[in-house]
């Protein structure tokens, strides 16, 4: 069944203009380098036409690991991450989402929905966090809704920072 994620991330810039961002191959790759921890990496990207289909990596490094996540697996925890964009349609854009680590048995899975709110715009974050270990899999997939949320309040900073032009391409 899953834990469940729902969010939703706020921006002060109209949704046309996010979504250029989303789709633009240079915002992935800087995003990654300032937000997505170490050795983050954008290992495919697809697109064209405001849309992009990516294939991400992110780690997080054991230190930061609650030993519960540790005993199960060692080491950093290597994220495979994917995100697509469709194309933007008036005043909103269909997203989806997924991500896994290797050697666990549990995936993540959502939808995004950006929407039009005026002069700005707001992202829908909709899924599930599924851990499939008896006993530890509703505490651990709670741990990681947490950590999510907080990967994209980092994430939604980023992008008015890069809106803002606060990054050189």
């Amino acid at each position: 069944m899953g834990s469940p994620i729902d969010h939703t991330a706020k921006y002060s810039y109209p949704s046309a203009a996010v979504h250029a961002a989303f789709t633009d191959p240079q915002y992935w790759h800087t995003r990654l380098r300032e937000v997505g921890g170490p050795g983050a990496a954008v290992d495919r990207v697809d697109g064209g036409d405001g849309t992009i289909e990516l294939e991400l990596r992110q780690a997080i490094p054991a230190e930061h690991l609650p030993s519960m996540v540790t005993s199960l697996r060692p080491g950093d925890l290597v994220i495979q991450r994917r995100e697509a964009w469709g194309a933007f349609d008036g005043d909103r854009a269909e997203g989806k989402f997924s991500a896994h680590v290797d050697g666990m048995p549990g995936e993540v899975t959502g939808v995004m929905t950006l929407l039009s709110d005026g002069t700005a715009s707001s992202v829908v974050i909709e899924g599930t966090v599924e851990v499939k270990i008896p006993f530890l899999g509703s505490k651990i997939e709670g741990m990681i809704v947490e950590q999510l949320i907080g990967l994209f309040d980092a994430e939604r900073t980023f992008t008015e920072q890069w809106l803002n032009g606060d990054y050189s391409a």
